[in-house]
This record gives structure tokens, sequence and C-alpha cells, in this order.
């Protein structure tokens, strides 16, 4: 095994411009699937070729160091077989014949099958696109706000194909829906750019599981010095009166970097749900960004992180309430363990049109070393003056006289310290509309927590 690293200078532009410029050339190598998406990856290239990488300099940044992911020389990932071996851990029996599956960023339609949907409902790859839908997919990719965002660019700059779900008008898609994005590991650092497109039309309603997972013979958080870099961009459009319930895990390896950004708009009247569970990776970001654009629109965010040893999981979440009688609800929960670090960074804006909406806040942190640290920052930023507004954000050990309750129960200390935090997990885990997952969700948790 050969693994490719270059030291460069730490937080310093040349070093930004060149580790951006290196991943660049690789994106402009590759083709395009059509003219449209070239015209696209043009001025995505030209936005990027004008940006940064964000050092802690930058107030969005300042608790994520990057430093670590610019050392590393990463090359365009290449096409890799897998066998249904690999696959049988991550299938979920729910979802076993409406799955898409990606393996290091490229179409595999030999693991996929999208037998089980109904008509009306399209799971597929961009270049299998229906014809009734080609001439409407310029108006939904990468037409989302913050595409300028430098990592955003950086994913349309290398475009070549999309995993994509849409819904026509009024069809519902009982039967959940699973793409699967698998990370290979090659002998020299490698980064994929998965990109996603989710157009639920009016009146419709779906769900779906976006998966990011890695192939390893062993525990996938042990690292093993076989970098990778994963920069995901997921659109998603919730049209008038549609519903869209998304599930979201990370479960990079230990030497996995993963980078996201998820955007959503809704339209008048619709329910947006994300679970977003965060186990894995060495570094991992995730850019969450919700516009309502309609009123009476309802958007409920549930996020969990768990995380260990020298991890770093950074949530930023921005929703932008624009109408009357929106509502919005946010729970998100970290446990830290080890030398771990966690950031969350909440930001709710309820400007003067968006009277009469009613937005909840809470992030619980759960510490279970004394050296886990968490930078917490919840915000609200309202003008309007008839609304119902709440955030909060607490940070806590697991309580000396709740382990000594339960140990007089006749628990021993680790079967307490697991009870508690299982419960604590619980409350999120629990929301997830799979079965299978939910208890793969939960034993993944105690493994990693008291492993």
């Amino acid at each position: 095994m050969s693994t490719s690293v270059v030291l460069k200078s730490e937080g310093t532009d040349l070093s930004s411009q060149t580790f951006l410029g290196e991943l660049l050339k690789q994106c402009e190598a590759k083709n395009a699937v059509s003219e449209s998406i070239n015209d696209l990856r043009q001025k995505a290239v030209s936005v990027a070729t004008e940006s940064t990488i964000p050092s802690k300099k930058d107030e969005e940044w300042r608790f994520t160091d990057l430093s670590k992911l610019l050392q590393v020389q990463f090359q365009a990932a290449t096409a890799t077989t897998i066998t249904n071996n690999d696959l049988n851990a991550f299938v979920l029996p729910e979802a076993k014949t409406s799955r898409l599956v990606f393996v290091n960023g490229f179409y595999a339609p030999e693991l996929s099958d999208v037998s089980g949907l109904p008509d009306g409902v399209y799971v597929g790859n961009l270049a299998n696109l229906p014809d009734t839908h080609k001439s409407e997919f310029v108006k939904y990719l990468a037409q989302q706000e913050g595409a300028t965002e430098v990592f955003t660019a950086l994913n349309t700059a290398g475009l070549t194909d999309v995993a994509v779900i849409w819904a026509d008008p009024n069809v519902v898609v009982e039967t959940p829906i699973h793409l699967l994005f698998l990370s290979a590991a090659t002998d020299s650092p490698s980064f994929s750019q998965p990109r996603v497109l989710v157009v639920a039309e009016t009146s419709s309603s779906l769900q779906f599981v976006e998966y990011y997972g890695a192939i390893s013979q062993t525990c996938s958080d042990i690292p093993q010095a076989r970098y990778y870099f994963t920069n995901a961009v997921t659109e998603i459009w919730v049209n008038e009166n549609a519903q869209v319930t998304h599930t979201r895990i990370q479960r990079e390896s230990g030497d996995g970097f993963h980078i996201a950004k998820t955007a959503i708009a809704q339209g008048k009247d619709s329910r947006y749900i994300c679970n977003e569970i965060s186990l894995g990776g060495k570094l991992y970001r995730h850019n969450l960004e919700v516009f309502q654009k309609g009123e009476q629109t309802t958007t409920n965010l549930n996020g969990l992180i768990s995380i260990t040893g020298e991890q770093l999981a950074d949530t930023h979440s921005a929703i932008y309430l624009t109408k009357p009688y929106g509502t919005t609800d946010q729970l998100h929960k970290c446990i830290i363990d080890g030398n771990a670090h966690a950031v969350f960074n909440g930001k709710v804006f309820v400007p003067k049109p968006a009277q009469l909406t009613n937005a909840a806040q809470l992030n619980r942190n759960l510490l279970l070393s004394p050296k886990a640290r968490v930078n917490t920052k919840p915000e609200l930023q309202i003008t309007a003056d008839n609304v119902k507004c709440s955030h909060g954000a607490t940070v806590s050990q697991l309580e000396a006289d709740e382990v000594f309750y339960l140990r007089s129960r006749g628990l021993n200390e680790v079967d307490a310290r697991y009870l508690l935090v299982d419960a604590f997990a619980a409350e999120i885990i629990q929301r997830i509309p799979l079965e299978s997952l939910r208890q793969r969700l939960t034993q993944c948790v105690a493994c990693r927590t008291f492993e």
C-alpha cells in the first residue's frame, strides 16, 4: 500500500490555493454528460477559482481546522468494482428493491435495484433521466441558494452524474428509497463528489435514506492511513403541499474527510423532515440550509452526532423563514468521548414578512470524557414582531446519582452508563422510520461508546 501525503504550510493562502487548484484541474478533466451540465460546470469553475478554502480566521469555520485535509494530495477517484458480499452489510430489508448504489462516486447499476417502486417516481442517475424530465432538470440542478460556497462550487465543477429522485404530482411513494454511497479504499488518497437531486412535485410524498459508508474488512473507525475525501451536495425541492422525509447517515471510515451541503427549498404547505445521524469520519462538516419559500411551511430537523478518539464533527444549520405561519423544530444532540470535538452552529432567520411563525431550536451535548469538548452556538435573528421563538443549549456529563441509582438496582457501571447513553441517543434514533436502520444504529452507538 502506498499513501501520497504532501505536507504544506498550515493555514497559508498558498496552501489553500494549491489544494483547491489541484482539485479543480482534476474536475475539469472529467467529461460532462450534456451541454447543460457543461455550462453549469464552467460557471462553477469560475466561482471556485476566485474562492479559497476557509481557514479558522473565517467566522463560520473558526472551530473547524482543515489543515489536516490540506496536507493530503488527493487524486480523483476511479471506478471500482465491489461484490454483493461487500454490499450485504449496507442493505436495508425495507428498501431491497428501491436501492441506488454509487461506489467512489460512480453509479453501479449492477448493484442497484429499483424494481419495487411504483409508477410516477423516477429513481436513477442523471444519464438515464426520462425525456419527460430532461427539459425540466435545469430548473432544479445547481439552482439552490448558496451555490457559490467554495465546496459546493467545487462539487458542481466536477459534475458528471447525479443520483435523482423525482416524484410526479400527487404521487405517494410508500416504499422507502435507499441512496447508498460507498467509498472503497485505493492505494493513494482519492476524492469523490456525490451529487443528489430530489424533486417532490405538488402534493407528492416520499421518504429516502441517504447513506455514506466505507467498505472495510475491520471496524471502519480504525484509522489505517488510507485517506479519502467525500465532498457531497444534496439539493431537495419540496413543492407545494408535498412531503419529504429524509434520513441522512454518515458512517465514513476513520480516515475519511466528509464535507457536505444539503439545501432544501420548500413551497407553500410543504413538510420536510430530516433525521441526521453522524458516527464516522476523521473530519465531518455538514452545512444544512432550509429555505421556507411559502406560507404554512413545516420543517423538522433531528440530529445525532456520536464521536470518539480524535474525531471532529461540525454541523452548521440555517433555516430561513420568509413567509407567514411557518413552523420549524430542531433538536440536535451530540455524544462526545475521547479527545473528540463537536461543533454546532444553528441559525434561524425570522424577517419581518414571516409573521405568526413558530421556531424552536435545542442543542443538547453529552461529554463522556474529561478531554471531550463542544462548541455550541444556537442563534435566532428575529425582526418580525408577532412570532413564537425559542432556542437553547445544554452541556453535561452523565449524572453520578443516576449511575448510582442504576447500580443500586443490580447493574454494573458499564451497563448503567450504556443505559443512560442509549436513552440519550434513542430520542433521535427512534424518529427514523426504518426499523432495521434503527436497530443497526443503536448497536453502532453502543459499540463506539463502550468498545
